[in-house]
C-alpha cells in the first residue's frame, strides 16, 4: 500500500502502458565480446585483415567523417600494408595462405603526406626510430616532419617522383602515374574544386583535361603568381585575357581570381568565393607539380588565422614548400574551417611536357622566376642591319633555340621568363657548332659539362608560321612549357619608324623552334602585359546572354 501511495504522490497522472508492463522489453549490449571482432574492408585490393575490440561507431550529423577523411584513411592503410608486404617480401616470411594484418592508423607527414616509416633512411616519410617512438608514446605523430622534408625546407633539392627532375633521386618512391591515380576519386566526391595555374607557364601548368580529374564537380579558378608580370601591366587587361582564353578551353568555373601568395594580392576574394561555395564540402587545392599550392594554402591560412582561431592553429603545421616538383606526395588533411568541412593539399600532378621533366633536379631553381619578369627584345635598337632578325639562331639558355628563317625587317621577338637563363644569339649557319662548344658554359642549364654530357640535346623541332592580321598589336605569343614565352611583334613600335606604313597585312612569319623532347611548344593569343600591352589590347565585345555565363574575375 505504501508502495501505491508513494507512486500515486510521484506521478499524479496515469503511466503510459509501455511503461507498466509486468514484462519490459530491454535490449541488451554486450559490451565485451568474448571473441575479437574480424572486419574486412570491402575496398581492400589485397584481402587485408583488421582486428577491433568492438569499436564505438564514427558518429553521424557534424560528428561522422567526412568523404575526405575516409579517403584519406583508406589511403594511409594501403600505404601501409604496402610497405609491411616489401618488408615481408625482404625476409621471405609472407604466404600466400594467410593473411597479413596491418594497422590502418598510419601518421603522414604533414609536409609532404608521406606515411611515416624507420626502415629507409633515403625515402620520403623517414623518421629516425627513437624521435618515432617518443612521439609515438605522446600521441604526437601528427606533428612530425620526415627527413626529407626537413631537407627540403633548407634549400636541398630531393627528388622522390620518378622520371621527373632527369633523375630518380635516391630511392625512387612513386611515380607520376601514381600520383594521379591518388586523385581519381574527386570525380565521385562532392567537393569543391580550387584549380591553380601559373600565369608564367599559364599553358604548361593549366591542366587541360582537368574533367577526367573532378567530373562534375564546380571549380574556382585560381591564377598565381601575377606579382612576377612586368612592371606597369594592366591586371584588368590580364583578368579579361584570362577570362577568355579559359573561355575558348569550354572549362567551365564559377570565377577567376587573379592572386600572390608572396603579397597577398587576391586571397581575400579566394577566401570569400571558398565560404560562399562550400556549402559543408571539403575543398581540394588541385594544380600541376611545382605550380604554387604549398604556398598559396600558406597565404590562404596567414589571411584566414587574422580572424579564425582554426585557420591560425593550422598554421603550425602546414605544407612544405619547395621548388622540387613533387614536394607533395599525398593527400594532406588541413582542418582549415570550423563549420564543416576540410581543406586538402593535392600532389602535384605530373606533367610530362614541362621542362622541370628533363633538366637535372639541381638546375630546377632556375626555372622558377624570383623577381618581376623583364622583356627581353631582340634586335636590339640601332643594333641591326637592314634584314633584321632573318638567317640568326636565339638560344634561349641551354633549352630553346629559334631559327628566323623569313621575317618582315622590323619585327622584335621579346623574351619573358627566368632572368637567369641568357640569351645568345648567332647565325644559323654556326648555331649547332655553338651548341655544342659552349653546352654547360654560356648555355646553361644543364650547368657543368658533366651534366652537359648526360644531356639528350634538343631533339624535337617545331615548324611555325605565323600570319600578320594587325600591324598595331603583337601577331602571338610562343609560349614554351614550363619556362615562359617569346612575344613576337611583327613591327617595332619605334619613335619615326619610317616602314610602319608600308607593312601589309598579308605577311607570314617563319620559324623553327628546338626543344627538348617532349616539351611542348604553344601558340597562343598575346598576353597583354607592361604598359604597351594596356594599349593595344582589345576587350571582346559580348551579348547579354554571353556576358552571364561568362565568368568574372577578381583581382
Amino acid at each position: 500500500m505504501a508502495s501505491k501511495t508513494l507512486s500515486t504522490f510521484l506521478y499524479p497522472f496515469p503511466l503510459p502502458q509501455r511503461f507498466t508492463e509486468p514484462s519490459p522489453k530491454f535490449i541488451i549490449i554486450q559490451r565485451k565480446p568474448d571473441h575479437p571482432i574480424v572486419c574486412k574492408s570491402a575496398q581492400s585490393d589485397a584481402g587485408y585483415r583488421t582486428l577491433g575490440t568492438g569499436a564505438e561507431p564514427e558518429g553521424i550529423g557534424a560528428a561522422s567523417p567526412t568523404r575526405g577523411d575516409m579517403f584519406l584513411e583508406h589511403q594511409q592503410s594501403k600505404e601501409a600494408a604496402k610497405r609491411v608486404t616489401r618488408e615481408f617480401k625482404k625476409q621471405g616470411k609472407l604466404r600466400k595462405d594467410k593473411p597479413l594484418m596491418v594497422k590502418t592508423g598510419v601518421a603522414s607527414c604533414y609536409g609532404c603526406g608521406a606515411p611515416l616509416q624507420t626502415s629507409e633512411l633515403d625515402a620520403p616519410g623517414y623518421v629516425a626510430p627513437d624521435t618515432y617512438a617518443l612521439k609515438k608514446k605522446h600521441h604526437q605523430l601528427r606533428t612530425v616532419l620526415c627527413g626529407r622534408c626537413q631537407l627540403l625546407s633548407h634549400g636541398h633539392m630531393i627528388t622522390a617522383v620518378g622520371g621527373n627532375g632527369g633523375y630518380p633521386g635516391g630511392k625512387q618512391f612513386v611515380t607520376a602515374e601514381e600520383l594521379r591515380k591518388r586523385l581519381s576519386h574527386l570525380r565521385h566526391e562532392k567537393a569543391l574544386i580550387v584549380k591553380l595555374v601559373d600565369i608564367v607557364d599559364f599553358n604548361g601548368s593549366f591542366l587541360t583535361r582537368v574533367r577526367d580529374l573532378v567530373g562534375a564537380n564546380p571549380i574556382i579558378l585560381v591564377v598565381t603568381k601575377v606579382d612576377l608580370l612586368p612592371k606597369g601591366t594592366d591586371f584588368n587587361c590580364i583578368g579579361d585575357w584570362v577570362v577568355e582564353v579559359t573561355t575558348r578551353k569550354k572549362l567551365n568555373v564559377l570565377g577567376v581570381h587573379l592572386t600572390s601568395a608572396k603579397s597577398l594580392a587576391g586571397i581575400a576574394g579566394v577566401v570569400s568565393e571558398i565560404q560562399k561555395e562550400k556549402k559543408g564540402r571539403d575543398v581540394y587545392i588541385l594544380g600541376s607539380a611545382n605550380v604554387g599550392k604549398s604556398a598559396f594554402i600558406s597565404a590562404l591560412l596567414r589571411l584566414m588565422a587574422q580572424k579564425d582561431p582554426v585557420a591560425a592553429a593550422a598554421r603550425l603545421y602546414k605544407p612544405v614548400e619547395s621548388a622540387v616538383p613533387g614536394t607533395t606526395l599525398g593527400v594532406i588533411q588541413i582542418n582549415a574551417f570550423p563549420g564543416g568541412g576540410k581543406l586538402f593539399d593535392t600532389p602535384g600532378v605530373h606533367l610530362h611536357h614541362r621542362q622541370a621533366a628533363v633538366i637535372h633536379s639541381e638546375d630546377l631553381p632556375v626555372l622558377a622566376p624570383q623577381n618581376r619578369l623583364r622583356g627581353q627584345s631582340f634586335p636590339i635598337r640601332g643594333k641591326t642591319d637592314n634584314d633584321g632578325l632573318n638567317g640568326l639562331s636565339i638560344f634561349w639558355g641551354g633549352l630553346v633555340r629559334i631559327d628566323v628563317l623569313k621575317v618582315l625587317p622590323e619585327t622584335q621577338l621579346t623574351f619573358y621568363g627566368p632572368r637567369a637563363l641568357e640569351i645568345h644569339v648567332v647565325p644559323t649557319n654556326e648555331a649547332d657548332e655553338f651548341y655544342q662548344n659552349q653546352l654547360g658554359i654560356l648555355l646553361t642549364p644543364p650547368t657543368g659539362r658533366d651534366r652537359a654530357s648526360e644531356w639528350k640535346g634538343l631533339e624535337t623541332q617545331r615548324q611555325l608560321c605565323v600570319k600578320v592580321r594587325d600591324i598595331d598589336r603583337p601577331a602571338c605569343d610562343v609560349a614554351i612549357s614550363g619556362l615562359g614565352w617569346i612575344a613576337i611583334e611583327p613591327v617595332k613600335r619605334l619613335p619615326g619608324n619610317p616602314n610602319v606604313e608600308d607593312v601589309g597585312s598579308s605577311h607570314e612569319l617563319h620559324f623553327t623552334v628546338h626543344i627538348p623532347r617532349p616539351v611542348e611548344v604553344f601558340v597562343r593569343p598575346p598576353m597583354p602585359v607592361a604598359k604597351a600591352g594596356a594599349e593595344w589590347y582589345q576587350y571582346q565585345e559580348l551579348t547579354e546572354k554571353e556576358e552571364e555565363v561568362r565568368p568574372k574575375w577578381n583581382f
